[in-house]
């Protein structure tokens, strides 16, 4: 076996034949032979040639065949291998990215909002599945409060935090309060506690008013508790997934539903993703993924690092057109950024996903 070979790098002509084994897999979901290669693309060499190529590729693990087809189909290292040295990303097209954005700007500047479309538009865009997540605070900030008035000792708080999240909560006093009243006491919280967290708010001198102080200590509680609220994923797309053939069986199917609907199996790439810049491509089906059986995840963290970030991605087959899904994910990652920037009035902070990053952890099964 030639050195290049042993050593796990192909020939040119090999980087050709496995790269058009993956994306005519990827196509048709259908073993690849090498006439098929021969008569579709101008490889100006014999489908023996090819045939022996497919065989060698065989041999390194990159490919396999199934017991009732000639053809060729790509193994999990083959995949890997084709997205960290072979794909060729494109970004959306220009229409498609305006559209994208319109929706955007129609809905309501609410961050809620955003990451629930966020979501619905990714597994649109690549006819997979998507998941995102709310961006997490560094510490939930202050923005606003109105005290309204609904029976003399009974009103409303409504609290308004950096990033849109609202919380309301109804306040029972032992004296009556008038709207006016209620109102100059709101300016007065505004004033004070603009911008502020949780822990600044602990280190105010006790406000004289007993109201005033109550107030400040339930704005400072649920601060408190925000930040310690656990952290929701939005999903979408799951009948596109179970449609693929991969999936026809009732036992993937159900493998894959319970891997989709459930925190526990891909929590701990949320959390591996938020410390990763770029776009991470997770292929399971080995260690460690090998609790993902033949699914691959694309995702990317977006927000601002000074204020919190969320994730968003996709999941589906392993089978996946990586090119339009590593492009769609950076681009929404993209977008995401600049409006959490915008909503946090700070657009020169919003992170701009990094170019053809892989997950580390992908890099060495190769080597």
């Amino acid at each position: 076996m030639k050195t290049e070979e042993r050593n796990g790098t192909l020939t040119p002509r090999q980087r050709i034949i496995l790269g058009l084994v993956v994306q005519e897999f990827i196509n048709t979901a259908e073993p690849v032979g090498s006439r098929y290669l021969v008569e579709h693309y101008d490889l100006k060499v014999s489908p023996a040639t090819v045939r022996n190529e497919m065989k060698r590729l065989e041999e390194l693990g990159y490919l396999t065949h199934p017991h009732t087809s000639a053809g060729r189909v790509p193994t999990h290292r083959g995949y890997r291998y084709f997205v960290q040295h072979l794909l060729h990303e494109s970004s959306l097209p220009p229409t498609l990215q305006h559209t994208i954005r319109h929706q955007f700007y129609q809905i309501q500047q609410e961050l809620d909002q955003w990451v629930r479309l966020s979501a619905s538009v990714l597994a649109r865009t690549v006819n997979s599945a998507a998941i995102t997540t709310m961006p997490r605070l560094a510490n939930a900030q202050f923005k606003h409060v109105e005290l309204i008035s609904l029976q003399p000792r009974t009103f409303l708080m409504v609290l308004v935090l950096v990033g849109g999240a609202v919380r309301q909560q109804l306040i029972n006093v032992e004296a009556p309060w008038t709207q006016t009243e209620l109102s100059s006491l709101s300016e007065d919280l505004n004033r004070r506690l603009a911008g502020m967290d949780w822990s600044q708010m602990r280190q105010l001198e006790p406000d004289p008013d007993p109201l005033a102080r109550q107030m400040t200590d339930l704005i400072t509680d649920v601060l408190y508790h925000e930040d310690r609220r656990s952290e929701r994923i939005y999903r979408d797309g799951l009948t596109n997934v179970l449609q693929a053939p991969e999936f026809a069986q009732k036992g993937e199917a159900r493998r894959f539903v319970e891997i989709f609907e459930e925190p526990s199996p891909i929590q701990p790439l949320i959390e591996e993703t938020r410390q990763l810049p770029g776009v991470q491509v997770i292929i399971g089906g080995e260690k460690p993924y090998d609790h993902l059986p033949d699914i691959s995840l694309v995702l990317s963290r977006y927000g601002q690092p000074s204020q919190g970030t969320g994730i968003l991605g996709v999941v589906g087959p392993i089978r996946m057109p990586y090119g339009r899904t590593i492009s769609a994910v950076r681009f929404m990652a993209h977008l995401m950024s600049s409006l959490v920037a915008d909503l946090y009035g700070d657009a020169l902070d919003a992170e701009i996903p990094d170019a053809d990053t892989i997950t580390p952890l992908e890099r060495h099964t190769d080597d």
